[in-house]
Formats: structure tokens, sequence, C-alpha cells
């Protein structure tokens, strides 16, 4: 069995895979003074209500874009599960896809998994949309090739950065308001980070697509990717499974059962 670790920012996804098929997934807050044993134990938990154990895991795959947590990670795996994982931000480890930006190394490995899984999955050229601590937009050529992207400062970034620097705005969660035209503080704020992110979205792939020249579907992951998708058309479908299938994919390409 196989267990797939992606560590994000915000959240760390464990999936575990028998062959093609995904037996389980979890999510945890990202902790880089989380240790290997704590992991094993929180893992173990889960496992028991899937009839899981980390004992079962024969081989594991690793994409971070947290460099304090890779230790810790690492060291779980080599010790309860006896298997080094394959690295994705490693040289020797083969994505199978081309990469046509300047500084190849600066790319998160995330984006890249994305990437692998969109061309696997859909295999026609595609702009990603990741709902992550940064919102990310990648292009994705017809043949899978990483095409570059845009950046921009994730939705509860941008709300807890008002909140934090405006004296008098509180903090507020994340909906879709019925209306654009608020009467009172709270609502103003949710229709300003909902609408104003809807803009950002649309405006952006626009501008992608019209840059790239070349048809594309957008594809949205990531924990808000169904929230925004419900309010515009310009979202062709929600894949929450993305990053976890890419890593399957990249496994499958650098194990020696291949």
């Amino acid at each position: 069995m196989l267990l797939a670790i992606d560590v994000g920012n915000t959240n760390t996804v464990f999936a575990v895979y028998r062959d093609e098929e995904l037996c389980g997934q979890w999510r945890a807050a990202t902790d880089p003074l989380r240790t290997a044993d704590e992991y094993a134990v929180w893992l173990n938990q889960l496992f028991k209500e899937s009839n899981l154990s980390l004992r079962y895991i024969k081989s594991s795959i690793l994409s971070t874009v947290v460099p304090q947590c890779q230790y810790a990670v690492v060291d779980m795996c080599e010790r309860y599960c006896s298997c080094t994982p394959i690295n994705v931000g490693d040289e020797n480890v083969n994505l199978g896809i081309n990469i046509h930006v300047d500084r190849p190394w600066e790319v998160g490995a995330d984006r890249l998994v994305n990437a692998v899984g969109a061309h696997k999955t859909y295999d026609k050229a595609a702009i990603i949309i990741d709902f992550g601590t940064a919102t990310t937009f990648d292009v994705v050529g017809t043949d899978g090739s990483y095409e570059g992207g845009v950046i921009a400062p994730g939705v509860n970034l941008s709300l807890e950065a008002l909140h934090q620097d405006a004296a008098q705005l509180p903090r507020v969660a994340i909906r879709k308001p019925n209306r654009v035209i608020a009467r009172e503080t709270v609502t103003a704020m949710e229709a300003g980070v909902y609408w104003g992110y809807l803009g950002l979205i649309e405006g952006i792939v626009s501008r992608m697509q019209e840059e790239y020249n070349i048809p594309t579907m957008v594809i949205a992951t990531g924990g808000l990717a169904s929230l925004f998708s419900n309010g515009t058309s310009i979202i062709n479908t929600v894949d929450l499974d993305l990053t976890i299938r890419g890593l399957l994919e990249i496994y499958k390409l650098n194990s020696d059962q291949n």
C-alpha cells in the first residue's frame, strides 16, 4: 500500500492507495513542531476506522512546500512504515512533464503535482486554480507541460490582514452573500471578499486564456473551490483529489515496480 503525503502551508493531507484504489484520506493542520511519533499516533488512530495500519504501508511519496516539516514526515515513514518517501522536490524524481519557466526550481512542488494530476485525468490544456494559503493559477499545456502561472494572496490571508490592520473591522467567515451592496459592516466585508475574489478569479483566468490563446478547461481545487465555483461559470470542474492523484502518478513513474 502507498502513503501519499501533501504538506501545504496550512494543511497536510495523507492518503492511502491500494494500487489505483483510494482507501482513505485525512487532513491535519500543518505544524512544523509536530514530531514523527505524533504523526504516527494520529495516523494509526484514524487508520483504525478504515481497518488500516501504518504497518501495511510498503511505500510512500511526499510533496511539501514547508521544508521545516520534511524531516519529521520522512522520519515517520522510515521508522513506522520502513520506507523512505519519494520526494517530489528531489532532482532525480521524474515528473513526466516539461517545465517551461525561467527558474524551474522555484516552482512549488504542489503546483507541479497538480499539473501532473490534471494531465493524467483530463488530457487537455487546463488552468488550475488552487485555493490554499495562497491562491495559485497554473497553466498546463496539451502535452502536460507546466507553462507558468500566477500567485495571489489566499482568501483567508486577505480576510485576516483586513481584520488585523483595520481596528474597527471584526473577523468574519467566508460565505456567499446574497447581495453585493451591503447595509452593515459584517455583510459588507463578506461581500467585498467573496465578490471581489470572484472578480479576481474571472479577471486572471480570462487574461490567461487570452494570452495563452489555446482553449483551456478550468479546474478548481483546494478547500474553498466549491464555494467559489458556485458563483461563476468560468470554472468548469471542481477536483478536490487532484493533488493526491498527481502524487500517485508520480509514484508510478518513479517506483521500482514499473
